[in-house]
């Protein structure tokens, strides 16, 4: 099986807190990988370790049979990235922001002008192409960053949840372009809140908990040995032992 991503005893400390602890990921190329994890788990950790945001304190990672830390700039040829913080520059428009990253890709003039129109549309940004990205609501500038991932054509792209903020309409789109874009051969490592979409979206699943790779496999491996019908969202909170029922009410509510 050949791998897009693959992770050794990937670790981060900060001090005496260690966010990501021994991690072994191993992403197939051309799968929809959903990486899951409570609040704090390590997610974000994970993913800013594997895009070069974060340099890991132990551990070996090759990305598109590249080690990124002694090729960086080669690997970030490669690769797309939705952060968590959408990393925009404000003070630029739509327009002005896809040209941004496009010249520093090296896309032709040609290239670039074809490809922006094409996702500004997709994205319903083509109207406020001109505007200000800090005059945009957080779901559209989500879709923005969204659409930088996109630009350069990556063959692999990070997502950190990019669903969040986002109304039904233009969930549904960008779910339709993800599994398109998986489904000509590029590869999505996804981190998502939202479990029904992870369970419609992914075909690989891994799961952190302080900071622990606990689960690792297909969708049919993380269902084996289950009861028929067992949702996603049910052998998540089995997995990281949670109660499915709150514990306590509050009597004062009415």
């Amino acid at each position: 099986m050949s791998l897009a991503l693959q992770t050794r005893g990937l670790t981060r400390h900060f001090g005496d807190l260690t966010a990501v602890d021994a991690v072994d990921l191993a992403v197939p190329a051309g799968s929809f990988y959903g990486f899951l994890g409570p609040n704090g788990a390590g997610k974000s950790t994970t993913i800013k370790c594997l895009t070069g945001l974060l340099r890991p304190s132990e551990g070996e990672i090759r990305i598109l049979d590249l080690d990124p830390l002694a090729d960086p700039v080669g690997v970030k040829k490669m690769i797309g990235v939705l952060p968590e913080d959408l990393a925009l520059f404000d003070r630029l428009t739509a327009a002005e922001t896809l040209g941004f990253v496009g010249q520093i890709h090296g896309l032709s003039r040609e290239t670039l002008e074809q490809r922006a129109e094409e996702l500004l549309t997709l994205m319903e940004l083509n109207r406020r192409k001109d505007s200000l990205v800090t005059d945009f609501s957080h779901g559209m500038k989500k879709k923005l960053a969204l659409a930088v991932a996109l630009l350069p054509a990556p063959k692999l792209l990070f997502l950190d949840e990019p669903f969040e903020g986002i109304d039904a309409v233009a969930s549904r789109q960008i779910r339709n372009l993800l599994k398109s874009y998986v489904s000509r051969g590029g590869t999505i490592f996804l981190t998502s809140h939202i479990l029904q979409i992870v369970e419609t979206l992914c075909d690989q699943i891994g799961v952190i908990q302080h900071g622990r790779l606990i689960a690792q496999g297909s969708m049919e491996e993380m269902r084996r040995g289950t009861e028929d019908g067992r949702t996603l969202e049910q052998i998540f909170l089995e997995l990281v032992g949670a109660e499915a029922e709150a514990s306590a009410a509050l009597d004062w509510l009415t």
